[in-house]
């Protein structure tokens, strides 16, 4: 492998740390999302404090986490309470900035599905369900996904709507008097979406290198809508890739 081989995986984890870029706040899990906080944390966010659902705000994480319950989380943090405050007192308060969601299905106005797939009454398959995603997404002021693309997961019409994105599109979300902004991004493993339009529908806005428009409409249940320019995302770097590999994930748990 030449030094600027790279993964899938390490592309996502690379990109979602770019675009955490001076945030100061920011709700995570385990997995991709935290090895991507970490490294924004040592390269573009020097401020930034991880915050998970367990209730640990500002964790400092020597190892990467096994679950959000992991003890690593406690060591170093800032403060641990309980989920309760951590809820009512930072996310329900709008106090944080970014949050990092995922789902098994989401749709062009980011509205994401993690309850069933199939009918609700008789589920083909039974995810794990809401946990604190919900609040997540109407609560934080900026949200960023992180899912592979699969047409099975960028889906046309969801099985179950558990965490609301733009609802229908337009100013929808405004009219029900949700406070956060919604999703912000979509961070995939062949290109980079927004919603910046007036119709708030997910548009494609950068392709990876070596990636074509047509490789990403396949992965896709409906017409792709571009953005004004269609740029080719860098890279990753050198420097980022030695980070993931030699300090934040050196046993390849994510990557």
């Amino acid at each position: 492998m030449s030094e600027l081989a790279y993964s899938a995986s390490e592309m996502m984890i690379v990109i979602a740390a770019r675009k955490l870029k001076g945030a100061r706040t920011v709700f995570v899990g385990v997995g991709l999302p935290n090895i991507a906080c970490n490294l924004a944390r040592y390269t573009v966010a020097p401020e930034l404090e991880l915050i998970y659902e367990s209730g640990v705000y500002g964790a400092r994480p020597e190892r990467l986490p096994l679950s959000i319950g992991d003890p690593t989380l406690v060591s170093g943090a800032l403060s641990v309470i309980s989920m309760a405050d951590l809820f009512g007192l930072y996310l329900q308060r709008g106090l944080v900035e970014v949050a990092l969601l995922g789902g098994a299905q989401i749709d062009q106005y980011g509205n994401l599905n993690s309850t069933v797939i199939g009918d609700y009454q008789a589920p083909k398959t039974r995810l794990p369900g809401s946990g604190g995603a919900c609040e997540i997404a109407i609560n934080a002021q900026r949200t960023f996904m992180i899912m592979r693309l699969k047409k099975r997961a960028f889906v046309e019409k969801l099985d179950f709507l558990t965490s609301p994105g733009h609802l229908t599109g337009g100013n929808s979300r405004t009219q029900l008097g949700i406070p956060g902004g919604g999703p912000e991004l979509v961070i995939t493993d062949k290109a980079i979406f927004n919603f910046a339009n007036p119709e708030r529908q997910m548009q494609l806005v950068e392709l990876y290198p070596g990636v074509s428009e047509e490789q990403v409409q396949a992965e896709i249940g409906w017409p792709i809508r571009h953005a004004a320019t269609l740029s080719v995302t860098p890279a990753p770097s050198v420097e980022e890739l030695r980070m993931i590999r030699e300090e934040l994930d050196p046993q390849a748990l994510y990557r």
